[in-house]
């Protein structure tokens, strides 16, 4: 749907500079926007495109407006956040219609299962006994909801998601085609030279507002529970261990990997393909870059980069400036021991 400007500032803020009754349908990067689209500029290094977009409005810092405004000749909305803007504009234009509700003829809903008459449930979906599908939620084709598991209101589990026995999510949660929430986690006792399974008994408990990457693993708990708080957004490919505890707003690119009982803060980010180790403790507004194994517990807050050992970013840094100049000092020290040699075995002068 298109909206004019002074309806979007009304809306969501900002200070409007330009023809008020612009109006715009679509979002679109700087480069392919044309008069019926919106874009934005997050960063300052784009201003020169920004200035000859043919977008029909800009969104843009304060700190950007004056260079821009020059040549641009469209209407802007100034804000502190240009990207967040961006992204609830889009939101609001290209938000999905509302789903029409109902179960598919081809659904298997056990008779014990409660859905609420507004959710909508999908072609080949099984539900069991005792599940609780929240209003206006969607589960689309070929899912499995287990027995008295949740999902909660206007939560969308896309096609071909397994939700376990006994898990929870709670509202206006996406998890994507492939994810698997609540399978066993790795629990086994060696003895004899054998395997033992250990039964995992716990759920895994989802908050609202999270968001699950296409082809994810979330094991549920070996005792106690596995859990995901409220507004945490996982990638694809992620895999989340047993007894594992993901802190509030929290983000994970795809690939990484948490093992067991790993405690994770809030307000954390890791970098995609980064590993944590089980049974450790990783504070709040910690922030961990690509390929990093994070193998001991952080208590402090920051950006932590490396392999082995892991350290504070600035630490790291200096260490590979180092690291990069080993194989000068290598022939320098060689040198000096051939310098010595000689003069140890009476090719020159000594001293001392």
């Amino acid at each position: 749907m298109g909206t004019r400007l002074k309806d979007l500032v009304a809306r969501f803020g900002g200070q409007l500079e330009g023809d008020p009754d612009t109006e715009i349908t679509h979002v679109a990067p700087l480069e392919r926007a044309g008069p019926a689209d919106i874009s934005f500029l997050s960063n300052s290094r784009l201003r020169a495109a920004a200035a000859h977009s043919r977008a029909g409005a800009l969104i843009l810092a304060p700190q950007d407006e004056a260079a821009v405004a020059a040549a641009y000749g469209g209407a802007r909305i100034v804000t502190a956040n240009p990207y967040a803007y961006f992204a609830r504009t889009a939101q609001y234009l290209h938000a999905p219609a509302p789903p029409e509700p109902g179960i598919d003829p081809s659904a298997v809903v056990h008779p014990d299962a409660r859905v609420d008459p507004t959710a909508r449930i999908g072609p080949l979906v099984t539900i069991g006994a005792g599940a609780v599908v929240g209003p206006g939620a969607v589960i689309d084709a070929g899912c499995y909801v287990g027995p008295e598991a949740v999902v909660g209101a206007r939560t969308h589990l896309f096609a071909n998601v397994t939700f376990h026995a006994r898990c929870v999510i709670g509202a206006r949660g996406i998890v994507h085609s492939g994810a698997v929430i609540g399978g066993d986690g790795f629990g086994f006792a060696f003895d004899g030279g054998v395997y033992l399974k250990i039964p995992q008994t716990g759920r895994v408990v989802i908050g609202d507002d999270v968001d699950i990457g296409t082809n994810t693993a979330i094991d549920r708990g070996a005792l106690d529970d596995t859990v995901i708080e409220d507004g945490v957004k996982l990638d694809n490919l992620i895999q989340i261990g047993h007894n594992c505890r993901i802190g509030a707003h929290t983000a994970m690119a795809g690939c990484v990997g948490v093992a067991g009982s790993a405690n994770i803060g809030r307000h954390c980010t890791f970098g995609g393909a980064a590993m944590v180790n089980g049974h450790i403790d990783i504070a709040d507004q910690v922030h961990v870059t690509a390929g990093t194994l994070v193998a001991n517990s952080i208590a402090e807050p920051g950006r932590y980069t490396g392999f082995y050992p892991i350290a504070p970013n600035a630490e790291w840094e200096r260490s590979a400036a180092l690291v990069r100049n080993l194989s000068t000092l290598r022939e320098r020290i060689k040198a000096l021991e051939r310098a010595v040699k000689a003069i140890e075995g009476g090719e020159g002068p000594r001293t001392g």
